[in-house]
């Protein structure tokens, strides 16, 4: 059986290397293998870490940051009342986020706003965080009944597993 305390490496497995700058007779005096005159032959660090070799170097090709982009922005998933028929279609007389997830029109963690574009005859109540003046001028005109729920701060799915 082999255990960690008997391995032990073969015979000229291991060579030492050959010792610099001791004269010409060991094969590696004079230059020492580093060439002639240059930066390259300079003792010390040779090149920085982000040196291309002559390519225009990555953090140049990329564009400057211009923009602050908030991390409390508000993320609206915008939804048509064309878009509503098919859920309206199946019997559905109120419409919240549940529903509208489980017909994929809203994404976990977005708001939902309702703009109005196209005509649905049938009455539902609806319940949004934001919708245009004009979508609710139409929707009262219709029959229907909105319910602006107030914006609250929805709390992204944590990746961790509990």
């Amino acid at each position: 059986m082999l255990n960690h305390n008997v391995i032990a490496a073969s015979e000229n497995s291991r060579k030492t290397s050959k010792r610099l700058w001791r004269w010409n007779g060991s094969g590696k005096g004079t230059f020492c293998g580093k060439g002639c005159k240059g930066q390259n032959a300079r003792s010390g660090s040779k090149y920085y870490p982000t040196f291309e070799w002559g390519q225009t170097p990555i953090f140049r090709r990329m564009p400057k940051k211009r923009w602050f982009t908030a991390n409390n922005a508000l993320n609206f998933s915008v939804i048509n009342v064309s878009s509503l028929e098919k859920i309206i279609a199946s019997g559905v007389t109120v419409i919240d986020r549940k529903v509208l997830e489980e017909n994929s029109l809203v994404k976990r963690d977005f708001l939902i706003k309702l703009l109005w574009n196209g005509e649905i005859k049938a009455k539902v109540e609806i319940q949004v965080n934001k919708a245009s003046a004009g979508a609710i001028q139409k929707i009262e005109k219709a029959g229907w009944k909105v319910e602006i729920i107030a914006i609250q701060k929805i709390e992204k799915a944590s990746s961790k597993i509990k």
